[in-house]
């Protein structure tokens, strides 16, 4: 067990050290509200209810709301200065028999342990109370909340039990209260037959949680049964960074001409600007040949037409070309004369 508070009972003039402990536990099954399609567990995030944005746990406070609907909002700072002075110390108020107590006052219950050299006057507490019979009545604070509390002897051990204000306890408003409602004594005998056959000594180990333990058993059953997923453990700063990551890669990939499969459809209509560049080299070396500084053969005009006339269609033929085609024969007359 792990300790939850430190500190002393005072008792008189002695001080006890102590370390408290919780004396209970949960044994409910615990369910998780997950997603049914995956198993995925559902998150909720802490959203302001004025600007909708959402809030770092660092930036919120803990607010009292007013009758007129204003908000104190109060701070750690704020709680810091508030006067415990039972913050640290188990103040022994008055001894009570425990019989004097209603158990509807009881709230939590806590061990108490001697720290460190407190053993001697621990031992010497526990075995007064037992010998006396009585409990001490105490204040106590925890997680920053006072509370009445009782101490007593159970197995050798200051047990602490929390408990409620008095005007904490809800009174009972009930109507058949003020009903005049009558029993025969033939009926109120029966009852008391009835309870004396079931009168016996408490075993707590004699009853068990019913549901939590068919619950088990149906949870053991799915899982024998393979109704099971397994659901990938997803950090959310994680999956943030992978997609951006990918999303460089491919932004690279595309910047260097290896685009994947995923970008098939972007990369597509680039194609058409890279074919329609290569038909612009012919056209560039047109005006190569309508100039008469440079001296080409005769016979290799006439072959580069007739190859571009096999290659093309006569949709792709420009006015570009034309004039191209009229110019030959006269380059030939005159390289004839």
């Amino acid at each position: 067990m792990r300790s939850i508070w430190r500190g002393a009972v005072s008792f008189g003039l002695v001080s006890i050290g102590v370390k408290l402990y919780s004396a209970t536990e949960d044994k409910d099954i615990r369910f998780h509200q997950v997603h049914a399609a995956d198993g995925g567990r559902v998150k909720y995030k802490r959203v302001c209810s004025i600007d909708g944005e959402e809030v770092e746990y660092s930036d919120i406070a803990k607010g009292y709301e007013l009758p007129d609907g204003q908000v104190v909002v109060l701070t750690d700072e704020d709680f810091d200065e508030l006067p415990l002075s039972t913050r640290r110390e188990i103040e022994v108020l008055q001894f009570v028999a425990q019989d004097e107590i209603d158990p509807i006052m009881f709230e939590k219950t806590y061990y108490l342990e001697p720290d460190g050299p407190a053993a001697r006057p621990y031992v010497l507490l526990r075995d007064a109370l037992e010998n006396a019979g009585q409990v001490a009545i105490t204040k106590i604070a925890i997680r920053q909340r006072e509370s009445l509390a009782a101490l007593r002897v159970r197995e050798g051990i200051l047990v602490l039990h929390t408990m409620r204000w008095p005007d904490e306890i809800r009174r009972p408003d009930f109507g058949f209260l003020d009903e005049d409602i009558s029993v025969r004594p033939q009926e109120l005998k029966m009852a008391e037959a009835l309870i004396s056959s079931m009168t016996g000594e408490f075993d707590p180990s004699e009853f068990t949680d019913d549901y939590r333990e068919a619950m088990t058993a149906l949870l053991e059953a799915k899982q024998s049964g393979g109704e099971v997923q397994q659901v990938p453990e997803v950090e959310d700063t994680g999956g943030a960074v992978v997609d951006l990551m990918s999303a460089l890669r491919r932004s690279v990939e595309r910047a260097r001409g290896g685009a994947g499969d995923a970008d098939a459809e972007e990369a597509a209509p680039k194609a058409p600007a890279k074919k329609t560049a290569a038909k612009k080299t012919p056209a560039k070396d047109t005006p190569a040949k309508d100039t008469p500084a440079k001296d080409t053969p005769a016979k290799k005009a006439p072959a580069k037409k007739a190859a571009a006339a096999k290659k093309s269609t006569a949709a792709e033929k420009t006015t570009a070309d034309e004039p191209a085609a009229k110019k030959a024969p006269a380059k030939r007359a005159r390289r004839s004369a």
